[in-house]
């Protein structure tokens, strides 16, 4: 009767292959942080865009270009700076004199995974071309829409936002990121394997020599597969006081959404997949929680001046609610 009960109902075989040659071409050209690529290609299965944080030179956007190269999609790079207009970003319409009317350039954000370094150095007005977008997966200019093509998918980097030129990222559009990722220094070992890989390489011709590993359909038939994923309803209801915590929580000035509890399925049974299971566990869920919640909450300033973090705290929440078996 036990079998029958966890018998596996949907086929990750092929998944987790792909998984595992994820990892290996990852794991020859980046040291360490494993982490950070674990969350990166859970959020693929989840149909999420990810924040990835840390100070320069971490391998935050090498992590991200070789992500999309692994994928057999279109690639597009934009750089924010301070300077950078909406219409850079989206496109613009241009003036056809052969047929005497506006045609619509489409602008980079246009393809189906899109790095976008360092984010926050894009003011207010560029950061708000990206609500739409990042949302519902289509951009309106001079009130036509125009659908992206799937998948479709943000991999944004920031640096820490106390460094020189950085704007705070408005809390609608962080809501907007699956995972908040923080991508911290190499351990003394990783630094000198990294030495040691390096020196006499070059990462461009690494990055040349990579074959990919996932297509567009691949993805839509695993994100299926994901969807399906069995989540019981007492895993619900732990998520859900989560995320009721937050906004309870006396130190805390603004708790999680909606979005948040929604996010932690999605990111949770992305996770389970990735373990080979077809049902989310409670340690999917407190493996998951962290990286989804740690950019939609802000502490009380109080909280902020005695140095508590975001982890910290969220640590606590899911430590004081029971863990249901």
């Amino acid at each position: 009767m036990e079998n029958e009960i966890f018998q596996q109902r949907t086929d990750l075989t092929d998944l987790n292959n792909t998984i595992t040659a994820i990892r290996e071409v990852v794991g020859k050209i980046i040291v360490g942080q494993e982490q950070m690529i674990d969350l990166m290609i859970a959020g693929i299965l989840a149909d999420g865009h990810i924040l990835i944080e840390g100070v320069p030179g971490v391998a935050k956007t090498l992590a991200a270009k070789l992500m999309a190269k692994l994928i057999d999609a279109d690639f597009s790079r934009i750089q924010f700076t301070p300077d950078l207009m909406p219409s850079d970003v989206l496109g613009t319409s241009v003036f056809n004199p052969k047929e005497a009317g506006f045609q619509f350039k489409a602008g980079p954000l246009f393809s189906n995974i899109v790095l976008i370094d360092e984010i926050n150095r894009a003011p207010a007005k560029t950061q708000s071309a990206l609500f739409e977008v990042m949302e519902e997966r289509q951009v309106t200019v001079d009130g036509t829409t125009y659908p992206m093509q799937m998948p479709f998918m943000v991999l944004a980097t920031q640096n820490p936002v106390d460094q020189e030129g950085t704007y705070r990222l408005p809390e609608a559009q962080l809501d907007r990121f699956l995972f908040k990722i923080e991508v911290n220094y190499p351990t003394l070992e990783q630094e000198i394997h990294i030495l040691q890989n390096q020196h006499q390489s070059d990462n461009r011709h690494l990055l040349n020599g990579v074959t990919k590993v996932l297509s567009s359909p691949d993805i839509a038939r695993y994100r299926e597969s994901v969807r399906n994923l069995l989540i019981e309803q007492k895993l619900l209801e732990f998520i859900a006081k989560i995320v009721s915590e937050t906004r309870n929580n006396p130190s805390l000035f603004l708790g999680a959404s909606p979005r948040a509890s929604l996010a932690i399925v999605k990111a949770s049974k992305a996770f389970a997949a990735m373990m080979g299971r077809d049902f989310v566990t409670p340690e999917d869920i407190v493996e998951v929680a962290p990286h989804v919640l740690r950019h939609r909450i802000i502490l009380t300033p109080e909280k902020e001046m005695e140095g508590l973090t975001a982890d910290e705290l969220i640590d606590r929440i899911i430590k004081s609610i029971e863990i249901p078996r």
